[in-house]
């Protein structure tokens, strides 16, 4: 057994073990090498350390051991200090007890070294003094050169990460005392002899370390072309299996990451510049690197290698209809996939794209910004009436965007996309031509764009959700890709516009403005739920009524999504703000827990969407929308930069619109009926009425009579004898009204089968948008409609993201076909499965 320290293993809490409150790394430096075949990331990481003067706050509940400045280790089942199973150097255990111990989150890896780090050959030429080897520790002159380079001003950022890169390649120290370190199953521990604080620890370390096939923070894995692939999938560990970190969102940090890659292979990070490849002398590897300027939690580290495409802004059909028709490609340079791959990644290795670039157009900006309408101008209304004369950052030190006059004029920022060669033409469709205009509309809402760089990449199909938004990259799902069906342009790319727009608002909610305590997810998701509607409209050119009237639609079926799932969840998974008022306290060392991050229930539940989205549409209708999103922008530039909980959001909210609290909107009034208590808030159950009676509802509720008379007249004609059946002129619907349609017509406990087929013919819901099919799949379930059971199985091996319960429906029938379907679809695609959804998945069948 590995030691857990006082870890309770029967919970599905995930423990930060980093002693935040005793030392922080302020830079990493990782220098790794991706094999693909061994499915391993090898090489090391320099840490950049600085020890922390002021203790956090003992809360009760709090993880042991504590780590840090003079604490004990409590003895584990086995009588030492660490467990029998651990790895790491030997004399480690035999060390005092009383020696300082940095503690880094680490779950998975092969940890082979530790060293000091010896920066002579870097700070001896700037005329700081060599290093002196003695008994006593505290003689350091490393502590000083360390310090200078982190008080580097923000306009010499070239000039420190050059540096600090010279620092991570500078040799091991020598005679300078020993670093032992030690590893559990979630932890690293590091020592060095004789060291009684954080004061006297070493402030650069090098770790030599492997990643595990099996680690949780990153997928090995086939593209849909049947290419080896690698990525951080945005697993419940983070990312504490691809690298040794301090996981707690306040310890935030800079980083620079080399990467070796297979030559054939694109390497896409979070990074401010767009990486220009080098040859690695004679090996058939490239070098690629990154780096990032904006202290950001280690978490949102992002990390994709693969045989992937950049997709250019007219594809090549007849090439990309020839490897789509290839199940199996060819791994010959001569194929069809090797030669569009060299027709289409020449933009990978053009020059780098420069932080804070100006509005001037670069080659991304002519080549991708132009809209899927057409080549008109983007007319994009400002939302804000509020003037950007000027902003005065709160946070610490670095090139900020918000305060380059360059950057609040760049509605468009520089962006690629990529896929693999088979999806190429519907990722061009379905993301490329959509992106400009996405990112144009959320200038317009939201002002500055955070980032000066955005690359998409689609996902493999065992990709657990249908996107994710890390620094300068979005991760998105195959399901997003619009369909072939007849409907309106628009329409088509409903699903594709509004995630795009969701992840792009996690630009400002999620990335730039952080959660401080990892449990209020609503921070980020509820804000980018709510704003991807706005941003969305804002994008198709909606009128004011067109706005609002999708507004209600969409309000409407997150009610029902959120209804459903409060009715089949526990309750302790529905509150927005579980730690309630011990939110954002940690130990003494500066270790917590993450409450339910483990549980695999939670990874497919949508409460802190959906729920936050509804506390914002609650404040809105108390002070208009447009007051609302104004409010956001101030928000955004006061807090940029930096992690809030949900009272800071609340309080300035408070303070901006005092009439609130004289209507008795108090503070303790909002955490009490929306954030501290699972359930449904009153206001919600009386506005869902509203919603209800909304034109485009009422629409559907005229189509839903209609089908549900013809299914009855289908019945009656199979008991009587056959007569002409009058034609029905069934109106066109939306992807958001036919998504309504078909779950008011799962209300019904019968629809037969003749008004399927017409249905399904009707709408070529087959060819529909991943929601729909959703929906219609669940209807084919319900009803048994043998017919369409390969439309089931089509969407659960391509849309494993959304078809997790769709499992459970099929077995909870109880009809041996369905249930014979599920488990031969799972079969297929265990393998390729999110671990979260194979979990939940496996229960349900086995």
């Amino acid at each position: 057994m590995e030691s857990d320290g006082d870890l309770n293993l029967d919970t599905n809490d995930l423990p930060l073990r980093a002693n935040t409150n005793h030392m922080l790394v302020r830079h990493y430096v990782l220098d790794l090498t991706v094999c693909l075949d061994k499915k391993i990331i090898s090489g090391s990481i320099v840490l950049f350390l600085e020890p922390c003067s002021v203790g956090g706050v003992k809360t009760e509940g709090d993880i042991g051991p504590e780590a840090g400045d003079g604490a004990r280790q409590e003895p584990n089942k086995t009588g030492t200090v660490f467990g029998s199973h651990t790895q790491g150097s030997q004399s480690f255990q035999t060390s005092s007890a009383e020696d300082f111990t940095l503690v880094l989150d680490c779950c998975d890896l092969e940890v082979s070294k530790v060293e000091e780090v010896n920066t002579d050959s870097v700070s001896v030429p700037l005329g700081f003094p060599p290093e002196v080897a003695s008994e006593d520790i505290s003689v350091s002159a490393q502590t000083d050169f360390v310090q200078h380079l982190f008080s580097m001003p923000s306009a010499h950022w070239r000039e420190k990460l050059r540096l600090l890169s010279l620092c991570s390649r500078a040799p091991g120290a020598q005679n300078g005392g020993l670093v032992h370190f030690q590893t559990d199953r979630w932890s690293l521990q590091v020592r060095k002899e004789r060291v009684k604080s954080s004061q006297g620890f070493p402030r650069i370390i090098r770790i030599y370390y492997m990643t595990r096939p099996s680690g949780g923070s990153v997928r090995w894995t086939k593209d849909q072309d049947n290419r080896e692939c690698v990525y951080t999938a945005g697993s419940p560990i983070n990312n504490r299996a691809l690298f040794p970190c301090q996981e707690p969102p306040v310890a935030m940090s800079t980083w620079q990451v080399r990467v070796r890659a297979p030559s054939e292979c694109v390497v896409l990070m979070s990074g401010e510049e767009q990486a220009v490849p080098a040859e690695d002398g004679d090996t058939h590897f490239l070098i690629w690197n990154y780096y990032v300027t904006m202290p950001m939690p280690a978490s949102t580290l992002t990390l994709a290698v693969g045989h992937w495409c950049q997709v250019p802004a007219e594809t090549p059909s007849a090439l990309a209809k020839e490897v789509e028709d290839r199940v199996d490609c060819s791994s010959s340079k001569d194929d069809p996939l090797s030669r569009l791959r060299n027709s289409t990644g020449e933009g990978v290795r053009g020059s780098p794209l420069q932080t804070g670039s100006s509005n001037k157009a670069t080659s991304s900006d002519t080549a991708f910004c132009h809209s899927f309408l057409g080549d008109e101008e983007l007319c994009l209304t400002d939302y804000s009436g509020m003037v950007d004369d000027g902003i005065s950052c709160s946070h610490g030190d670095y090139p900020c965007r918000f305060t380059e006059r360059s950057a609040w004029s760049q509605r468009v920022v520089p962006h690629r996309v990529f896929s693999p060669v088979c999806l190429l033409q519907k990722t061009q469709v379905g993301v490329l031509k959509l992106l400009p205009r996405c990112l144009a509309a959320a200038h317009a809402v939201l002002g500055v764009h955070p980032f000066p760089r955005l690359d998409i990449l689609i996902v493999p199909a065992g990709f657990s959700s249908l996107g994710m938004a890390s620094p300068h990259i979005i991760f998105l799902s195959q399901s997003v890709l619009s369909k072939e069906c007849p409907a309106t342009r628009l329409n088509r790319l409903s699903l594709s516009g509004s995630r795009i727009c969701h992840e792009i608002a996690h630009s400002w909610f999620g990335l730039v403005i952080g959660a401080r305590d990892w449990t209020e997810e609503w921070i980020s998701e509820g804000f980018a739920t709510f704003l991807e509607d706005i941003i969305w409209a804002q994008a198709q050119q909606l009128s004011s009524q067109q706005t609002a009237e999708q507004f209600d639609l969409k309000a409407l079926l997150r009610w029902r999504r959120l209804s459903d799932e409060l009715q089949n969840s526990k309750e302790e998974l529905q509150i927005l703000r579980p730690n309630m008022e011990r939110t954002g306290q940690v130990s003494d060392s500066g270790s917590s827990m993450v409450k339910h991050a483990l549980n695999p229930e939670k990874t497919f539940m949508q409460v802190h969407y959906l729920k936050g989205y509804f506390l914002l549409r609650f404040l809105a209708s108390e002070v208009g929308d447009q007051q609302l999103i104004d409010f956001f922008r101030v928000f955004v530039k006061k807090y940029h930069g930096q992690l809030v909980l949900s009272q800071d959001f609340l309080q300035m909210f408070l303070i901006t619109f005092p009439h609130m609290e004289r209507k008795g909107l108090t503070l303790s009034a909002i955490y009490a009926n929306w954030l501290d208590r699972p359930g449904i808030p009153e206001w919600l159950h009386e506005r869902s009425a509203a919603w209800s009676q909304a034109r485009l509802v009422e629409e559907v509720k005229a189509e839903v009579v209609k089908w549900i008379l013809s299914s009855r007249t289908h019945q009656a004609k199979g008991r009587k004898r056959k007569r002409t059946e009058p034609k029905v002129n069934y109106k066109e619907l939306t992807a958001d009204q036919l998504v309504m349609l078909l779950e008011l017509l799962l209300e019904e406990s019968e629809l037969s089968l003749p008004s399927m087929l017409v249905l399904q013919k009707t709408y070529s819901l087959q060819k529909q948008d991943a929601e729909v099919q959703h929906r219609w799949c669940e209807l084919v379930v319900k009803h048994a409609y043998s017919q369409a059971y390969c439309d089931v199985e089509h969407f659960l091996l391509h849309d494993q993201a959304m078809g997790v319960y769709l499992y459970g429906e099929l077995m909870v029938q109880e009809d041996p076909e369905q249930q014979a379907l599920a488990r031969r679809c799972l079969a297929l695609v265990q393998e390729e499965m999110d671990q979260s959804a194979r979990r939940v998945v496996e229960e349900m069948i086995l």
